[in-house]
């Protein structure tokens, strides 16, 4: 029953952590010029772009993320820098993984220095989101229960 709790937990802790990075990445990158917040915007256009940022964020964070969760319950790593540095990885990967790469001279060609910080200051932010939720946790299902008391002696 511990390991269906935790695939929940699992599960909660990644739609979250996307759901955090996706706002990260698309408030940086629609509303660059924004130093504060205004209630001027339209707060329809704000859900749509939402919406679709997530589920822009999420199939790209798909396998990293299950990677990372396999490999943080197998080995019980419940720091929070490991979830950070792994999360500011998930999001350097896809950043890159929509830039064209020339094989010819092995580089990629168009890196936009300030679109790279957000999406790994993205992917931190959801790596940080995942272990407040999920990977505090990480490998505890596996503990053994405790012993129950010893019984007391008999009476005589």
């Amino acid at each position: 029953m511990a390991v269906i709790g935790r695939f929940f937990a699992i599960l909660f802790g990644f739609i979250a952590a996307c759901l955090v990075a996706s706002i990260v990445v698309l408030w940086a990158i629609f509303f660059p010029e924004m130093s504060d917040v205004s209630l001027d915007i339209d707060q329809g256009a704000i859900n749509m772009v939402l919406g679709f940022g997530f589920i822009l964020v999420s199939g790209f964070a798909l396998m990293p993320a299950f990677i990372l969760a396999l490999i943080t319950e197998a080995f019980s790593i419940r720091h929070i820098l490991a979830y950070a540095v792994v999360g500011g990885l998930a999001g350097l990967f896809c950043y890159l993984g929509f830039i064209p790469f020339d094989t010819v001279n092995m580089t990629f060609n168009g890196i936009v220095r300030r679109h790279l910080e957000v999406m790994v200051g993205a992917g931190i932010l959801g790596g940080v989101v995942y272990w407040i939720i999920a990977g505090r946790n990480a490998g505890a299902w596996r503990a053994l229960p405790p012993a129950p008391p010893p019984l007391p002696p008999l009476p005589r």
